[in-house]
Parts: structure tokens; C-alpha cells; sequence
């Protein structure tokens, strides 16, 4: 399998169109290619389908909060078939650690989550297991905060985070708040200190829609 050799400065169309050749192909196999483990002590490596990407387009791996290619964000969402064979989000995409004292230092277009919102492409994978033996790519599409009322809500959802914290701290930060944007506990649970920020409904849209045109335009 050939793979290309970029920078973080990689087009983020580009990258698109890059992503969406590989439509069809076994991200699974495309783990043992590069060399990347899915199982790590008998528990699944939650990113290794992201890694694959970011090895596809010559990424190395990378846990900064900064986004991934400099000014743009890589995701990747799994998505299974319900009771009507219909291919839905399997669960919630992760955006970024939601510090404390990063949140209330910082207004939303200050924030991480900003960042990384601001301007993304989402990978949609289809899940077949839990053994995770298969997964194929689906597609890729951009997603933003172009649309004000999704810039709106987001940055709400923010803010009512952002108090909740300044006014009964990070303990009383729970999963309900927010409509787009909601903070879960990570990690060591009850008592963390830290918090991750998961959304967004609006990418299963903008996948489906990018599939649906995608099979018009090749019949």
C-alpha cells in the first residue's frame, strides 16, 4: 500500500480527497501495515484508528492539544448498523482534556475546545466487533463552526461549563450539561480532576450527507 509523505501544513481538502480514496479498505489491516497495536494488555488502544490516518498521510503520532495538522483537526468516529441496517454514530466523538484552570482562564475563542472545533475533518469508520477484527474506512468529510446557530450552542455549552466550574467547581461538572458539547469524566472517574469534552451530532449529518452525494456522483 503506497502512502503519502506530508507536513502539518497538508491542505485540509486535500487531505480529505486523500482520506477518501482509501473508502472500502480494512483499517485493521492497515494497523498491522504500519505497525500499530489495537489491543495493548488486553484492552483495545481507543486511537489506533486515528493513528492509521495520521500514518496514511505521514503524520507522526501526536497528543499535544494543538490540532493535528497546525491548523486543522483529525477525527475519527465509529459508526455500526442499527436494527434497519442503517449505519449511525456507535457513540460520542472526543475533542480535547478539558482542564480547569485552562477553562476559566480562557474564553471559548481562546479554548482548546475552539481549536479544535474550529476546523476538522471527521473519518467515519464502520465498527463490525467488539474483537475489532474489520473496520472499514467510509468516508471522510470537513467539518466547522461555519454555521452561526452550531457556533452559538457550542460556545454555550462552553460557558455554562465554564461556571459550573467557577461557581461549584469540577466535581459538580457532569455529563448533562450542554446540548452539543458535554464534559465526561475520563479515566480515573469519580474525583477527577479533569474532564473530556465529547460532541457532536451535527458530524453524523455531514458524513451521511458527503456519503449520499458520494454514491450519486460514481452511478
Amino acid at each position: 500500500m503506497s502512502f503519502f509523505i506530508t507536513n502539518q501544513a497538508l491542505d485540509r481538502k486535500e487531505a480529505v480527497r486523500r482520506i477518501n480514496l482509501l473508502a472500502g479498505k480494512d483499517m485493521r489491516l492497515m494497523a498491522d501495515e504500519y505497525g500499530i497495536s489495537v489491543w495493548k494488555n488486553g484492552h483495545e488502544n481507543k486511537g489506533w484508528a486515528g493513528l492509521v490516518i495520521e500514518r496514511y498521510l505521514g503524520l507522526p503520532q501526536n497528543s499535544r492539544q494543538a490540532p493535528d495538522f497546525g491548523t486543522w483537526e483529525l477525527k475519527v468516529v465509529p459508526l455500526r448498523r442499527d436494527a434497519d441496517g442503517k449505519l449511525r454514530v456507535k457513540e460520542s466523538m472526543a475533542i480535547t482534556m478539558l482542564e480547569p484552570t485552562e477553562v476559566l482562564a480562557s474564553k471559548f475563542e481562546d479554548s482548546h475546545l475552539y481549536d479544535k472545533l474550529r476546523s476538522m475533518v471527521v473519518v467515519s469508520r464502520v465498527y463490525e466487533s467488539p474483537q475489532e477484527l474489520h473496520s472499514m474506512v467510509h468516508a471522510a468529510a470537513e467539518f466547522d463552526l461555519d454555521n452561526p446557530k452550531i457556533f452559538q450552542q457550542v460556545k454555550n455549552d462552553y460557558e455554562t461549563i465554564r461556571t459550573q466550574i467557577r461557581t461549584r467547581s469540577i466535581d459538580s461538572v457532569t455529563g448533562d450539561l450542554g446540548e452539543l458539547v458535554q464534559a465526561r469524566t475520563k479515566g480515573r472517574g469519580h474525583g477527577s480532576k479533569t474532564r473530556e469534552s465529547k460532541n457532536l451530532p451535527a458530524s453524523e449529518r455531514r458524513l451521511r450527507n458527503h456519503s449520499h452525494a458520494d454514491s450519486h456522483a460514481r452511478h
